[in-house]
């Protein structure tokens, strides 16, 4: 039986938008796992009480439950340890671990800033007034004065990845010669944007560019194949 893989989705079943629930697509298809897609939106709390929690991801493996990103990466490396690894050593699951919160921290807000109106365009009707509400209340500003700072939010997203830059300029990989879960991780908010919005997030000659294309390739190109905006 195919994991089934809850993911959040915009207006289009097929709009998949969550960086976290990217990070568990890649994983799923590092691992070769077939999974069945069931697209969810914000206001579907229903659907997934059976994990216990309101948020996605979320697969069922079997009569496994396993719900957040960073457990459902723990656990398909443990559940299946002759498949391809996400993690090669504990040290590695280690520095995925900070490598996830630094991304969060420094990438994901940003990026939020950048594209939160034509995300805020591509929700679902029912999911908006949720989207609206939740997220004025984390920022303290209105969706639209979020919006207007997007394109001043562009360079210092830019500049966010600064850290990474020395390393994929010397390695095609953050985890490497091959991708791992900490490619994953950063990938995530790229398919966040392209997803939902046309912003031109990077220029060709900067080697995050060179990178994000080798992770479009990856898996048949199955990343640049998903509904999204030409890039």
């Amino acid at each position: 039986m195919a994991i089934r893989h809850w993911e959040l989705a915009g207006a289009e079943d097929d709009r998949l938008f969550s960086p976290n629930c990217w990070r568990v697509r890649m994983a799923l298809a590092h691992k070769g796992l077939q999974a069945e897609t069931v697209p969810w939106r914000f206001t579907e709390k229903e659907s997934i009480a059976f994990s216990g929690q309101g948020l996605v991801p979320v697969i069922k493996d079997e009569h496994r439950e396993v719900h957040d990103s960073w457990a459902i990466a723990v656990y398909l490396d443990d559940a299946y340890p002759d498949l391809p690894l996400l993690f090669d050593s504990a040290q590695a699951r280690s520095l995925a671990l900070f490598f996830k919160h630094w991304c969060e921290r420094n990438v994901h807000s940003l990026m939020f800033r950048v594209i939160v109106m034509d995300l805020f365009g591509s929700l679902h009707d029912k999911d908006k007034p949720y989207f609206r509400e939740s997220r004025e209340k984390r920022f303290g500003k209105p969706l639209e004065e979020i919006g207007a700072e997007s394109h001043a939010a562009v360079p210092a997203l830019r500049a966010a990845f600064d850290p990474v830059r020395p390393l994929i300029a010397v390695q095609p990989f953050v985890s490497g010669s091959s991708p791992g879960f900490a490619d994953y991780i950063l990938f995530g908010p790229f398919e966040w944007a392209r997803a939902v919005s046309p912003v031109r997030l990077l220029e060709a000659d900067d080697p995050v560019y060179a990178w994000r294309e080798r992770m479009f390739d990856l898996f048949d190109g199955m990343p640049r194949r998903t509904r999204g905006y030409p890039i």
